[in-house]
């Protein structure tokens, strides 16, 4: 029936808005999940203690891998800008310069990328990053503790869930046309 009426026409300004205000909502309610996840994982020897107060490398993480995919989902032109217009929302939300949330954001882009190399499996990169930025190596047996490489099954488990905090752009795209 959609199709009848055509898609609901947005600005950049307000997809940008819709995907940070979306995804803050969403890491913030989803976060005391994944630390309960990651706490009570089998494949730990002793618990992180991960504390549902600490999303902040979270965030950052959910941020970077959904700016992955945006290129691939928005027009050119659209994509840069929707990314451009997200960078200068999240700044004020976090209350810093674009410049500075720019580079923290480069900054996790370039170490899910280093950490990932040679895969480009973003979902993956989030998954490891999750798992290096939270400093869980020390919590594993002394296999992959030794290895410095997360153990393969507690990474599939939290690609699972990672995948939940991921934008679903086909799904937005059927449903919404950017517009200038």
């Amino acid at each position: 029936m959609l199709a009848i009426f055509g898609k609901k026409k947005l600005t950049d300004e307000k997809v940008a808005n819709i995907i940070v205000n979306t995804t803050i909502e969403t890491v913030e309610k989803g976060w005391p999940e994944v630390a309960g996840f990651i706490n009570d994982s089998p494949e730990f020897v002793r618990n992180p203690n991960v504390s549902e107060d600490d999303l902040g490398k979270f965030l950052m993480i959910v941020i970077a891998g959904n700016f992955d995919f945006i290129p691939n989902h928005f027009p050119d032109g659209h994509d840069r800008e929707i990314i451009r217009r997200c960078i200068e929302k999240f700044a004020q939300v976090f209350d810093i310069s674009k410049e500075d949330f720019a580079t923290k954001l480069k900054e996790y882009r370039t170490f899910m990328g280093r950490i990932n190399h040679p895969s480009k499996n973003t979902i993956y990169a989030m998954s490891k990053a999750v798992f290096f930025k939270y400093k869980l190596n020390d919590f594993q047996e002394e296999f992959f503790k030794n290895a410095k490489t997360p153990n393969p099954i507690f990474t599939k488990n939290l690609d699972e869930i990672i995948k939940m905090f991921l934008w679903d752009f086909e799904a937005f795209n059927e449903k919404f046309k950017v517009v200038d």
